[in-house]
């Protein structure tokens, strides 16, 4: 099977380039999300401990299934690890074989950033050219890279309680010839902005963005919420505008809207895609995504993956991976045992062995 390990991962994107291929992915997701009704429908499997989660993220469309194992320890960079890392799989439905194996740490950024993109360009005022952000983290270029392609964006002005997390993502950005200015605080990093990412990753109930810093008619990508007792936004500002979200079950354990009763109204993203509702329906109105990441944004990640895998060239950005027990008998699996003449294809088991020695090792 196919395995794209970091090496290939980084490679693919730096020959790609990332807002490429953010771009490519945020219309890859919107033509998902157009046949929502495909797919299985779950929210995401988590195991929760005083440090952080680890979860899993399944879903199928019927002929191919997804699933990635992805954390969030916000506590981790003060220990030298990542706040998320990540892996996925790609599976054929019809037999059950996984036919791809690839790193999803860098894979999320841009599946993540791909989301916020694609919302973006469905809700936010055409015309915007400042994003204000709040947080710098390592989420925070790929959020930017994902806006610019669906706005014409020509200021960024970010805040984080870390300065030199800012200056990390100015100095990232220089190259793209984009100001950035580093506010001294959110409410002068959001006052003039047309769109407002706050990506921050504490795991608590915090309020980085309080509603009296927030101008009528902006649009609000809430990332950093995805587990219970994880919020960034003052709860009033949900009720500046319609409250759109991934997958409302979801987003009712994970969300902003934990804050809010259970029958706080909001509108499922691929009814917009579709129109079956609306989204924004004036330059004055303000919009909030509340954002917690679905399992279908994941598969629209590894499809496109696997697609450009298929491209010319591709074979360039994966190798191959011995990972399944395949013997040319299908019902003889213990004959992989006695050697490699047991197997379907070509393996680096070698040898044979004394079966007498074998069993009792077994």
């Amino acid at each position: 099977m196919r395995f794209v390990d970091v090496p290939h991962m980084v490679r693919w994107i730096k020959h790609t380039g990332p807002q490429a291929i953010i771009s490519g992915m945020i219309d890859a997701m919107e033509l998902d999300f157009a046949r929502w009704r495909s797919f299985e429908l779950t929210p995401r499997v988590p195991s929760h401990s005083e440090l952080g989660v680890i979860e899993l993220m399944p879903t199928s469309d019927g002929r191919t299934y997804s699933v990635k194992y992805v954390n969030g320890h916000p506590s981790n960079p003060a220990r030298g690890y990542q706040t998320v890392v990540a892996f996925g799989v790609l599976s054929d439905v019809d037999n059950g074989y996984p036919r791809l194996l690839t790193e999803m740490t860098l894979l999320t950024a841009l599946r993540t950033a791909a989301a916020s993109g694609m919302v973006t360009r469905l809700l936010a005022p055409a015309d915007a050219g400042c994003l204000g952000m709040i947080g710098a983290g390592s989420q925070s270029e790929f959020q930017a890279l994902a806006t610019m392609a669906v706005r014409p964006i020509e200021q960024i002005r970010v805040f984080d309680v870390d300065r030199a997390a800012s200056e990390k993502l100015a100095a990232n950005l220089a190259s793209l010839g984009i100001e950035v200015i580093i506010a001294p605080s959110a409410a002068q990093a959001v006052a003039e902005a047309d769109i407002i990412t706050t990506c921050t990753a504490d795991k608590r109930n915090a309020t980085v963005l309080r509603r009296e810093d927030v101008r009528q008619g902006v649009h609000i990508n809430a990332i950093g919420g995805d587990c219970p007792g994880k919020t960034e936004l003052d709860p009033a500002i949900l009720d500046m505008g319609p409250v759109f979200v991934e997958y409302t079950p979801q987003t009712r354990i994970e969300g902003e809207i934990q804050a809010k009763p259970a029958d706080y109204p909001v509108t499922e993203l691929w009814e917009v895609i579709t129109g079956d509702r609306p989204g924004r329906t004036g330059r004055g109105q303000t919009t909030i995504f509340d954002s917690v990441g679905f399992a279908v944004e994941d598969f629209s990640a590894l499809t496109y993956l696997d697609r450009c895998l298929d491209a010319p060239g591709g074979e360039r950005f994966h190798t191959g991976i011995d990972l399944l027990a395949d013997p040319a008998d299908p019902k003889d699996l213990f004959g992989i045992l006695r050697g490699g003449a047991g197997l379907r294809a070509p393996s680096r088991i070698q040898g044979d062995w004394d079966i007498e020695e074998l069993v009792p090792a077994l």
